[in-house]
């Protein structure tokens, strides 16, 4: 959960993230980038390693980062969502008060558009299936570890569908993912129709 709060967080959604740890089977590492990791590191390692991996990852992030900052003060920007999560995709679109379209592509997989006035998501959708939409969408997509990004600048018209904040979108995104990841005896129940399975980042 700490690493979805930090990218829930305006002031810290771009920090890089390196997870260091035991855990080093296919699955954890799948989960590890999509609980937002940049990187996964298993021990035992060199430190050595180590430093050139931090060091990789700083100059990644920034970037993809510095990247997105100079598309999105233009009329466009497209990406990659394993460099780029959505998350901080669209904290970066709030910051920026940006308006249009954002279009993600899941990897062999599903599509969907995401529609935001002033840096505020107001309307989100799957293209081939009915549900979820808005903030049950919004959620799905954060799942989502591997894909490609578009954002338009366009007019968006319409009524706000959504009525929150970026923060609380992806705060009850979180909080919904690590809800899901508990036994099922102690699990609420569930507020959003079952979802389709999320790509994963050894996909694209």
């Amino acid at each position: 959960s700490l690493v979805r709060n930090l990218r829930a967080h305006e002031g810290m959604a771009l920090l890089p993230v390196i997870f260091l740890t035991a855990l080093s089977s296919e699955d954890d590492r799948i989960r590890g980038f999509r609980l937002g990791a940049d990187d996964y590191v298993t021990k035992p390692f060199r430190f050595e390693e180590l430093d050139l991996r931090v060091a990789k990852t700083l100059r990644r992030t920034q970037t993809a980062v510095q990247d997105a900052r100079e598309h999105l003060g233009g009329s466009g920007l497209r990406g990659d969502l394993s460099q780029v999560g959505l998350s901080s995709l669209l904290i970066l679109i709030e910051m920026e008060r940006k308006t249009g379209l954002l279009q993600l592509r899941a990897p062999n997989g599903p599509s969907a558009q995401v529609l935001v006035r002033d840096g505020k998501v107001v309307h989100a959708r799957l293209d081939e299936a009915e549900e979820p939409v808005d903030a049950e969408c919004i959620y799905y997509l954060l799942t989502w570890g591997a894909g490609e990004f578009e954002f338009v600048m366009c007019l968006v018209e319409g009524s706000d569908r959504v009525n929150v904040s970026t923060t609380h979108l992806l705060m009850e995104g979180a909080r919904i993912m690590d809800e899901s990841r508990e036994p099922a005896a102690n699990q609420p129940v569930a507020k959003i129709p079952p979802l389709p399975e999320p790509p994963t980042g050894d996909a694209l």
